[in-house]
């Protein structure tokens, strides 16, 4: 018997832990589709959203529904996506990274911390969003070059000849991390409260309002989840809510990501002089926080999908 017993403990061992390994790869698949999805969707809005943000000569004196109407006739409907082969490179193992850390940490805080309650959700949404960008920031920095292009003054000629000019001529490995500074300090509260704002409104959807906003898991009928339309509107709101805290940083970061492309880069070379650059010479309406109003129209799809299509992915993946 004791035999028998010792025989079957390594395997039911290595069973658990197969399985254990197999869940994060799961988890990294259904948080990288999610991304993948989302960004998709509002691929053209964020185009036109840097070009904005960092006052493109040729677009600056627009608003966003110009700008939109714009970018085609100049540069063909696809210049609407310009970048977005560089940004699915980069989504796919940031949206993984952030939605598989978002649940490891927020277990780390409540198992190994004691950390319980709505404050783990932001403590641990603001660690995920933060290390997923840490993981993957080269890769927005050489999208962000590409997608403030215009048709006839192309600098880079495509993703890998970005990475190469910028090596070699702006500080080389430490040139891709520029402006990494304020993108993490503006990521923190937009990951933070994005996921704390769902987090929060789905355990009380589901608590106060359980046969009115959820329904089973289908691939778990003794889990309890909200239905797909309640989902994006909870995803919609996290996404508003963050993106208006975190908006003036995200101006900087580009800003700063940019450097070089930019004439006036070096009145942009650190967080501070960044933000007090645009804010004297902008404003708040016309610098901080111009095109905010399409962000909201960006992010809030943007959020809506990337949360319910993670949400659809776990059923799918088995995760629940």
């Amino acid at each position: 018997m004791t035999t028998e017993a010792a025989a079957s403990t390594p395997t039911a061992i290595s069973n658990t832990s197969a399985k254990r390994d197999y869940y994060w790869i799961r988890s990294f698949v259904a948080g990288g589709l999610a991304g993948c999805c989302a960004k998709t969707t509002i691929a053209p809005l964020d185009r036109v959203k840097i070009l904005l943000q960092a006052q493109n000569p040729h677009y600056k004196h627009l608003g966003v529904i110009s700008t939109l109407k714009a970018v085609p006739k100049k540069e063909g409907y696809l210049g609407l996506y310009k970048g977005n082969g560089a940004m699915m490179v980069r989504i796919f193992p940031y949206g993984a990274i952030q939605f598989m850390a978002f649940d490891n940490y927020k277990k780390l805080l409540s198992k190994q911390l004691g950390i319980s309650g709505h404050i783990h959700r932001l403590m641990a949404g603001s660690l995920a969003g933060m290390s997923a960008v840490i993981c993957t920031y080269p890769l927005d920095m050489v999208r962000a070059r590409l997608a403030f292009q215009v048709k006839g003054e192309h600098r880079y000629t495509g993703i890998a000849n970005a990475f190469h000019t910028i090596y070699l001529k702006e500080g080389g490995f430490l040139g891709f991390y520029r402006g990494l500074t304020p993108t993490l300090i503006g990521m923190a509260p937009y990951a933070g409260f994005s996921f704390f704002t769902f987090g929060t409104l789905k355990s009380l959807g589901l608590k106060h309002f359980p046969e009115m906003l959820g329904r089973p898991s289908s691939d778990n009928p003794d889990v309890l989840i909200l239905k797909t339309y309640v989902n994006l509107l909870c995803g919609g709101v996290a996404g508003a809510i963050a993106q208006t805290i975190s908006y003036p940083l995200d101006v900087a970061r580009r800003r700063m990501q940019l450097g070089a492309v930019l004439p006036d880069s070096d009145k942009c070379v650190s967080l501070s002089k960044t933000l007090s650059y645009v804010y004297n010479e902008y404003g708040i309406k016309k610098g901080l926080y111009r095109g905010l109003s399409l962000n909201y129209i960006r992010c809030i799809p943007s959020q809506a999908v990337a949360f319910t299509t993670y949400e659809f992915m776990k059923q799918v993946l088995h995760l629940n």
